[in-house]
């Protein structure tokens, strides 16, 4: 952006701050941030892309930022609702993570998965602005998705080459070993809780080089339970989460629908809330 105070100093980057004055996130729940609420709004979510964002405005003026992602969205959805309103804001930093969704659904193919990721890479990378991918998590923790481990990890490798193409950073969580625990994860044992979106955040922000000041945050001992409470909370939560899941796959339905953006469109992120 071009600052109208001709008094004020001229930003030099230097190792203190970065270049970056509006960032645009797009993609599905991960990215929405599901799984962390934001106290503050109640009924609203927080998640990794709103703590960077509050880091990286503490850290120059004129920051603004965007988050166009939508839960439980194909890469197809993410491709045709969000690439083109993203380039409209003219970001110079983008997230961009997508594509989780349809890995895990039986019988699809990562390479077709990932040729449309490179798309919509392409059409950001044109604009000029740097461009933030993520690779999946290692799934082999997780009983539950354990079998597409494999997939994920032809989909990550495919990111990396698209990323070695276009000249974007890599934000890799199939790396980050400290967030294969369950402790990182909400209750419905998909999406990450606040303490899982705080280590996405700092990880986004060491691929960035952004200094900062966020710090690890231990989770809490693991409860002792007994082989029947163990049971009792996978049935709990196979009705609560599980089933509904697969009834809205069947139905060809989606956690998403009629649910819009939550920043669409740029605007200063300047609280920085203490963990």
């Amino acid at each position: 952006m071009t600052n109208q105070d001709s008094t004020r100093t001229p930003y030099i980057p230097n190792e203190s701050v970065h270049p970056w004055r509006r960032f645009v996130a797009v993609g599905d729940s991960f990215t929405e941030g599901i799984g962390d609420p934001d106290p503050n709004a109640p009924g609203a979510h927080r998640g990794w892309a709103d703590r960077v964002a509050e880091v990286l405005g503490q850290q120059v003026d004129d920051f603004a930022y965007a988050n166009l992602a939508v839960r439980g969205k194909l890469i197809a959805q993410i491709v045709a609702d969000q690439i083109e309103p993203a380039v409209a804001l003219h970001p110079d930093l983008v997230s961009i993570c997508a594509g989780g969704n349809d890995v895990i659904r039986p019988g699809t193919d990562p390479d077709a998965i990932a040729a449309q990721l490179e798309d919509a890479v392409a059409r950001l990378a044109s604009t000029g602005a740097a461009i933030l991918l993520f690779t999946g998590i290692d799934t082999g923790f997780t009983p539950v998705f354990r079998a597409f481990r494999g997939k994920v990890a032809i989909y990550n490798e495919n990111v990396r080459a698209i990323a070695e193409r276009h000249d974007c950073i890599v934000a890799d969580q199939w790396a980050l070993k400290v967030v294969q625990d369950m402790r990182f994860f909400d209750d419905d044992r998909l999406h990450y809780n606040a303490l899982g979106h705080h280590e996405v955040a700092r990880m986004a922000l060491r691929a960035l080089n952004v200094p900062n000041d966020l710090e690890a945050m231990q989770p809490e001992p693991l409860p002792v339970r007994t082989w029947r409470e163990a049971r009792s909370e996978d049935f709990g939560w196979a009705r609560e989460h599980f089933v509904p899941w697969v009834l809205r796959r069947l139905r060809h339905q989606s956690s998403g629908d009629h649910i819009a953006a939550k920043r669409p469109d740029a605007s200063p992120m300047i609280r920085l809330q203490k963990d």
